[in-house]
């Protein structure tokens, strides 16, 4: 079992910046790679980064490239997602989620955090 909360979220304004961030716990969640989704109304979840925590390795979606940064802290077991020059469709639940690899598709992640909103303003 791989346990995850998420923290973080709010609302700002376009343009601004926000820091979310997933307290991992468990057991072997190491071996996992971490990702973070993200959720519209009416839309799809969709993939937005995500890390493998033994190498490091990132990955980021096209759409937040340059904008959004992912990395871990294995001092407390968190894996950060950086959001700046935030735009008004970035507006979403995100989740945090685990998984065997580190893909795209959220059907293949096992562990889901709650998620935590993030509202963009124009």
């Amino acid at each position: 079992q791989v346990q995850l909360v998420e923290s973080g979220g709010g609302w700002v304004q376009a343009g601004g910046s926000l820091r979310l961030s997933c307290a991992a716990s468990g057991r072997s969640f190491s071996s996992y790679a971490l990702a973070w989704f993200r959720q519209a109304p009416g839309k799809e979840r969709e993939f937005v980064a995500g890390i493998r925590w033994s190498a490091g390795t990132t990955y980021n979606a096209d759409s937040v490239k340059g904008r959004f940064t992912i990395s871990r802290d294995n001092a407390v077991n968190t894996v950060d997602l950086q959001m700046n020059s935030l735009k008004p469709d970035d507006t979403a639940v995100y989740y945090c989620a685990a998984g065997r690899v580190l893909y795209s598709d959220p059907a293949l992640y096992d562990y889901w955090g709650q998620g935590t909103q993030v509202t963009v303003s124009s």
